[in-house]
Order: structure tokens, then sequence, then C-alpha cells
């Protein structure tokens, strides 16, 4: 019976699995992964921008896996901890990185006060930029987010409403997010990654009276999913003029 055996089979096995193989990579998904804090996060009762470009992105092969990193209270800080296990590992192709409203945050309810933000521009700055240059290492695509502006929403004042913010202006608590909006721009400009300019539209959207951040703002911090809509079509605009395979 041995000498019968014909090895002719071992070709043909080495092709299908070949074949196989080629196929399971054209399959592989094309991954997103959102990177923030509890404005990015999953919350009740709200569709994240991350769910909807869940559902609204198509990729030309494969599929698109949208992966939402985003963790309530995280500073830039706290992302440099997490960055390998968050995002690296899962390997992505484009990363979505919003953070700042945190880092830019003045404790002043704590006893005693805190005199600066929790996390400094300058120290903000280089995390922003150590995380865009270790995503660059890996070959993925980067679109910065500015921090959102924010409301004296009745809690918000309550804890925040003492120098250097001032809760008689209705602006008064962006009084450094506004600075590091701007470092955002600046980055993106300086390293060549996209920005969406999330702080900017919602002004410009109150201003107009199409939109009241009041509204988009509910408890003065996290968007509804009204103003996730507003990102994620801001996003998604970004996304399909990069041409990542993607529409």
């Amino acid at each position: 019976m041995l000498g019968r055996f014909r090895p002719v089979a071992v070709p043909l096995l080495l092709l299908f699995l070949s074949l196989s193989m080629f196929s399971q990579k054209a399959e592989q998904a094309f991954t997103i992964v959102a990177f923030g804090d509890s404005i990015t996060a999953e919350r009740s009762g709200v569709v994240t921008y991350s769910t909807l470009l869940s559902q609204e992105l198509k990729a030309k092969k494969g599929k698109v896996n949208v992966v939402n990193a985003g963790i309530g209270g995280n500073t830039t800080a706290h992302a440099r901890e997490r960055f390998e296990k968050d995002v690296i590992s899962h390997r992505p192709d484009l990363v979505i990185v919003q953070f700042g409203n945190n880092d830019a945050a003045i404790d002043v309810w704590k006893d005693p006060p805190a005199q600066a933000p929790r996390v400094m521009l300058e120290d903000y700055e280089s995390n922003l930029v150590w995380m865009i240059t270790k995503l660059k290492e890996q070959k993925a695509k980067v679109i910065l987010v500015t921090p959102l502006p924010t409301r004296w929403a009745a809690k918000i004042k309550e804890l925040y409403g003492k120098p250097p913010y001032d809760p008689n202006d209705p602006d008064g608590f962006n009084l450094f997010n506004r600075r590091y909006a701007d470092s955002v721009r600046k980055i993106g400009k300086r390293m060549n990654v996209r920005v969406v300019d999330l702080f900017q539209k919602y002004y410009d959207l109150d201003r107009a009276g199409e939109r009241s951040m009041d509204d988009l703002l509910p408890d003065g911090l996290h968007p509804n999913s009204e103003g996730h809509r507003i990102e994620a079509d801001m996003l998604l605009d970004v996304i399909r003029k990069m041409k990542l395979g993607v529409k």
C-alpha cells in the first residue's frame, strides 16, 4: 500500500493554504481606534461618533472595525500609560486622538485649590507629539480632534465657579480649553496631521443660530447624540478625503 502513495496531494495542499491565506488577508478589517477621554467613551443613552463611524464607513476590501478606546477622566498622561495596550495592540490603520478637556482643567474645587492645569500645556503638547510619532512609526494615519468648548451647567459652576474661572462670563470655563485647542491646531500643522476643529465648529454653529452649545452639551461637558453626529460628520468628511480605502 505504501508503494502506491503519490505525493501529488502535497503541492495541492500548499496551493490551497496559500489561497486561503490570501483570502483571509484580503478580508482583514480596516481598523480605526477612537482614542480619548469621556467625550469619546461610550455613554448610556448617547450614540457616540465611534458608533456612527462603524455604521457608516465601508471598506473597498474587507470590513471596517472601529475600536472605542475612550476612558472617562483621562488626560494625555494617562493616554501614554495605556497607549500600547489600547492603541498599538490593535494594529490600527487610523487613530483618532481627542484629549485636552481634562488636561486643561484646574481643579479649584480641591482643598487647597489647584493652581495649575492637570497637565501643563507644554507637557500636553509633548504627549501629543509622542503619540503621533509612535503611530507614524507603525505606519498608522492620525486625525487630531481639538478639545470641546464647555458651558456653565449647574454642577460645573458649583465645582469650578471660582478664580481663575469667571462664572459670570458664559464663556468663562473655556479659559484654558481655548489654549489647548490652539495647540492641537499648531501640532497638526507642524506634524502634517489632519485636525478636526470641533472647538471652533461649536462656536460657529452657536453664533449662526444653527445649534446652541447649551443644547449640545447638556451637562456642560459631554456632547449629546446630536453633538456626536456633528463630530462624526466632520470625521467622515476628512476620512474620505484621505483616500485610505474606506468610503
